[in-house]
């Protein structure tokens, strides 16, 4: 017996380790995280960064990721951030990705830990806040990342763990985000043959999720037009071309486009002037105006369409009045993000193991854009939302992604925590199954 007990115990020990990670083990690990998961992401919200600025937000996340053991990649893109979990077992890779940046938005919640910080936006000094959920999707990730590094002797094969800066788009005259991360080499770091994504989401509820097969979230351009003119004084506008006039007509000329040229019966497509600037006195008509604006379209074919109008309303209504207009739109448009439709079939059972069949929805076409279409144009991907606003409460009517009073009901981070890490050990457990039967 001397001799059997031991053998007996390496039998259990190795049994052990090639286990299957459960479920309820994740479930568990996920709930005993949960309270340092909520602390990161205050932390995050309290201490918001723009755009290619998120200098301290990237050293919490590399300080995080290096106390793991892992080996970590800084300054991609500026100051994204990346490390690879490598499993204990033969399997694929895939990446997970989360975003860094802050919006500049002055915060109007009553949260204790409601963000002050400010920042400098287009040359002006700009409150900043953390208005899209930016800040629970690094806690997210960061506890995910915790929970798979302590189970990798289990994990079949290997993720790429992303966190991207810039997602809101670069500063003028900058690049960065998910395009500049890819030009640098980020999938060459570990390939991966899938992604995954998540997005907290006021317009859902907490404890719902929303995805959708194939075309998902709008691709978006950002444009500008710049309206020049004659400046007078304002009390002889008839020596001027003004161009507040000009570009005020130009406002109201492109809300025709969508609504009397396109065929909006096969797909939407929305046109938003969304900051218009002239002059700087009372009296003094401007030499020029300022109209900033995005377009979100669905097919290459309705943006094609789309920028051409705006070009030739712009210049043609400016001519009727004697003045010019340049229309110019920005290099590296986010293009449409694809949910793969065989991958979204794939990972459905996932998502709805943590919330149940009935509260995972199939959402509409999303309007909304997402810089993560860059990593699935290169890599098949699923993207889906998490609903955050609180049970009872009516989402229709609650503070929007990118509004001041935007609220996170902190339950929804769970919900977020434990569907990306089913999602990520069940599609690894499963294709390391297929690639064990196909070798056999």
């Amino acid at each position: 017996m001397t001799r059997v007990l031991p053998a007996l115990f390496l039998l259990a020990v190795a049994s052990a380790a090639h286990a299957e990670i459960t479920p309820a083990e994740l479930d568990r690990a996920a709930s005993a995280l949960q309270p340092r998961v909520i602390e990161w992401r205050r932390d995050f919200h309290r201490h918001p960064e723009l755009a290619n600025r998120e200098f301290r937000t990237s050293a919490r996340v590399a300080e995080h990721l290096r106390s793991l053991g892992l080996e970590v990649r800084t300054g991609i893109a500026h100051t994204g951030v990346a490390a690879v979990i490598e499993g204990g077992r033969p399997g694929p890779t895939i990446l997970l990705r989360a975003d860094m940046d802050g919006l500049p938005v002055t915060e109007r919640t009553d949260v204790p830990f409601r963000s002050v910080a400010t920042g400098e936006f287009r040359g002006q000094t700009v409150g900043v806040m953390h208005a899209c959920g930016h800040d629970g999707h690094m806690a997210i990730l960061m506890g995910a990342a915790e929970i798979l590094v302590r189970m990798r002797d289990r994990l079949p094969g290997r993720i790429l763990l992303v966190f991207q800066p810039a997602e809101e788009g670069a500063p003028d005259g900058e690049r960065g985000g998910a395009p500049l991360m890819i030009e640098e080499g980020l999938l060459d770091i570990a390939k991966p043959e899938a992604a995954f994504g998540l997005h907290l989401m006021s317009s859902l509820n907490t404890g719902t999720i929303g995805l959708r097969a194939g075309p998902f979230m709008a691709g978006s351009d950002f444009f500008q037009i710049t309206v020049t003119g004659r400046q007078s004084h304002g009390s002889r506008p008839w020596n001027s071309v003004d161009p507040v006039v000009v570009a005020s007509e130009i406002v109201g000329a492109l809300q025709t486009i969508v609504s009397r040229e396109l065929d909006i019966t096969k797909q939407p497509a929305v046109i938003t002037v969304g900051a218009f600037r002239a002059g700087v006195r009372h009296n003094i008509i401007p030499q020029s105006a300022e109209l900033l604006g995005t377009i979100r379209t669905f097919s290459p074919e309705m943006r094609a369409q789309v920028i051409d109008r705006i070009g030739a309303l712009a210049t043609g209504i400016a001519a009727a009045h004697g003045a010019t207009a340049e229309f110019t739109t920005a290099p590296h448009p986010n293009p449409v993000l694809v949910n793969d439709p065989s991958l979204t079939a794939r990972v459905l059972p996932s998502l709805e193991a943590v919330v149940g069949r009935d509260n995972v929805r199939t959402t509409t076409l999303q309007t909304v854009a997402e810089d993560f279409a860059h990593i699935a144009q290169a890599v098949p991907s699923v993207y889906y939302f998490v609903g955050i606003t609180p049970k009872g409460q009516d989402p229709a009517t609650a503070p929007d992604n990118h509004a001041d009073l935007f609220y996170v009901d902190e339950d929804g981070i769970a919900v977020g925590l434990r569907s990306l890490l089913h999602v990520a050990v069940d599609y690894l457990s499963t294709r390391a199954s297929e690639q064990t039967t196909k070798g056999n």
